[in-house]
């Protein structure tokens, strides 16, 4: 055990949309390394949070009719609801639209313009709004975004820029002294090779915008508001309490104490801010930079084929293949999704995600192997030795390599999430509860129990087992926390401190299990099939919904003087009945404030004649009268649709009478 400090922190989540799952896995990924850290003794201090300002955000907020910051309130609880959901035990929760983060960040702005690493100039070039990113013309591929592919615009506007050229070559320093500062090593060759390494050098970075408004205001320039990235990323001192006044020996010990921070865990497209960016800010304010970055890969959906080989895209809504942790978790529970997006995860590839994927990893490890393994060795320690936890005689046949197996997990399993190898980690353990299951058929504790004289094996056997458990629990707390509070309720124990899982016998004999319930259902096949249906549906209903409407066919264009010709009036309906034999035919008495019309319309499907009384609406005034069975038509009323017909309805203050141009 030890007491000393661990300070991580993911990336803040953009309050733009709901995250899906590749977006949370990044929040259970930290929380794993957090508990973990937390289990050795560690005084951890885990943040997340919310990335809240920037032209996205400002431009969906006009499209829901609310304010930025009613947007970005009920975008930030979601997130948190759903952060909370999978049992991320973060310390802080910051967003940006906080007011000592507003502060802060105009204090830091401010600090860099005196200093002289900021000057006021003019941007043009091409800007993708999604990712709130600027590029080159070098840098965009076929008119599209580099990072995310979506079509980019011009712009041009004034904007403050911080001067990089600066710092290049005390980050390029820092970075060859400290190998491990970016990680994986694929990720550092690619930072230094394509950005700092560069011909023409690292380009100076524009740091304010003055096209919108949602943003924390450069309050010695009323114009422009902080461009997300300086905002963004100094998130991680301000929710230590930064004082952008005071010298790093200033500060308050909090910050003190956690800064700099132990791990970036963040995602690889977002690197460069984070490698860059981030230390060559921190280096201007004259403080130490963060121990690690670590930019895990992405979640990538995979079409649902058995055997989860189907074709691998990205996750997109527009594609109607975006699946999130809430909803998969009403299926394979909190710590079943937990478990898939951290065993399924490789270390610097991306991993692959669908429902049947997830199925598989679900029913294969955790209802066959663990909770299998659990079940079966609580029900035979009942049946044969009354509930009470036999002692153990000595080691005989497999019970060495038992032991073995689990001194193996304990040390790989260590050395993996110290080095953010998690599905590594996982695999270690589910390794020796692999070893745990064959060691039951080996030793065949039925057989035992049938002959009195090998009682003490007997004992041995299943002791074994309950104690590969227990190390196992203790292990996999920080993956599938509360499933292993279970596990210990049922062994009765309270042997779950991380040093006791290299002692192996620590389960105290005599004692007795508590009582069994069941880790994991096993998922039957056909629930997934019926998830995976009615997505199907809702993405094809989705895509024909998204679909162009086709230009019809045979419209032939007409002049001004014929458009003028047309005669358009409004009137208000002041009676309308059905026409008798006619199931198609209303007959409506129109008030056009100088005087009134009788017209037929073939609305009767879609209306009830009392619904329209009273309505205000457009009719052809100047139409040629025709005769519609037996009844005089003095007109046509404008509608919308062929399958749907739908009127068109004026505002109830539209005067009658007004010709309509």
């Amino acid at each position: 055990m030890n007491n000393e400090k661990f300070y991580l922190t993911t990336a803040i989540a953009y309050a733009s949309r709901k995250p899906h799952f590749g977006n949370t896995y990044e929040v259970i990924m930290a929380d794993a390394v957090a508990r973990y850290k937390r289990a050795r003794g560690y005084d951890v201090f885990f943040c997340t949070g919310t990335d809240e300002h920037g032209q996205k955000i400002e431009n969906l907020a006009n499209d829901a009719g609310l304010t930025p910051q009613a947007y970005v309130d009920g975008v930030a609880g979601e997130i948190r609801g759903i952060w909370d959901k999978m049992n991320a035990s973060y310390d802080y929760f910051i967003r940006t639209t906080d007011a000592p983060h507003v502060a802060a960040v105009q204090k830091i702005f401010k600090k860099f313009f005196e200093q002289g690493d900021i000057y006021k100039g003019y941007y043009e070039g091409w800007y993708c709004t999604p990712c709130e990113s600027f590029f080159t013309e070098t840098q965009v591929v076929d008119g599209k975004c580099p990072d995310c592919g979506r079509p980019v615009q011009q712009a041009r506007e004034e904007a403050y820029f911080f001067k990089m050229s600066n710092y290049v070559d005390k980050l390029l320093a820092h970075i060859d002294a400290n190998p491990e500062f970016i990680q994986p090593e694929s990720r550092k060759k690619e930072m230094v090779n394509n950005f700092l390494r560069v011909e023409g050098g690292l380009q100076d970075l524009c740091v304010s915008r003055t096209s919108f408004q949602w943003g924390i205001p450069v309050d010695f320039d009323a114009r422009h508001v902080t461009y997300v990235w300086l905002d963004a990323l100094t998130n991680y001192i301000t929710a230590l309490g930064y004082d952008p006044d005071k010298t790093y020996e200033e500060q308050s010990e909090h910050f003190k104490k956690y800064w700099p921070c132990d791990v970036h865990i963040i995602g690889k497209d977002i690197l460069r801010f984070h490698t860059i960016y981030w230390p060559i800010f921190l280096m201007a304010l004259g403080l130490p930079l963060p121990k690690k970055v670590f930019g895990h890969p992405w979640f990538n959906a995979a079409e649902e084929k058995k055997g989860g080989d189907g074709a691998e895209v990205k996750m997109s809504k527009s594609r109607g293949n975006v699946i999130y942790a809430d909803e998969l978790s009403e299926t394979f529970g909190v710590d079943g999704v937990r478990y898939f997006a951290l065993s399924e995860m490789p270390y610097d590839q991306d991993g692959r995600i669908c429902y049947t994927n997830v199925l598989t990893r679900y029913n294969t490890d955790l209802a066959n192997n663990l909770g299998n393994l659990v079940s079966r060795t609580h029900a035979m320690t009942k049946k044969y030795f009354d509930g009470i936890v036999p002692a153990p005689a000595g080691d005989e046949g497999p019970d060495a390599e038992l032991k073995a197996a689990v001194a193996v997990a304990v040390r790989d399993f260590a050395a993996n999430m110290d080095t953010y190898r998690i599905a590594d980690a996982a695999e270690v353990v589910f390794s020796a509860l692999r070893r745990a299951n064959k060691y039951i058929d080996e030793t065949m504790p039925w057989a035992l129990a049938k002959d009195e004289s090998k009682k003490a094996r007997l004992g041995t056997v299943l002791y074994n087992l309950l104690e590969t458990i227990r190390v196992a629990a203790v292990l996999l707390t920080a993956l599938i926390p509360d499933t292993c509070a279970k596990i210990f309720a049922q062994l009765g124990t309270d042997r779950t401190a991380w040093e006791s899982a290299a002692d192996f016998g620590a389960l105290e004999c005599g004692k007795p299990l508590g009582e069994a319930v069941m880790l994991f259902a096993r998922v039957d096949e056909k629930v997934v099939d019926e998830i995976i249906r009615k997505r199907e549906e809702a993405a094809l209903a989705a895509e024909k919904a998204a679909a162009p409407v086709e230009k019809p066919e045979g419209c032939a264009l007409i002049g001004i003087e014929d458009f003028m010709n047309v005669e358009l009036r409004t009137a208000k309906v002041v009676a309308c009945e059905r026409v008798p034999k006619a199931k198609k035919l209303l007959k409506l008495q129109l008030d056009l404030g100088y005087e009134q019309r009788q017209v037929v319309s073939g609305i009767a499907k879609f209306y009830e004649p009392e619904a329209l009384i009273g309505k205000k609406l457009i009719v052809v005034a100047n139409l040629k009268p025709a005769t519609l069975c037996g009844i005089e038509s003095q007109g046509m009323i404008l509608a919308s649709g062929e399958q749907t017909v739908r009127v068109v309805f004026l505002d109830p203050e539209t005067p009658l009478g007004e010709r309509v141009r």
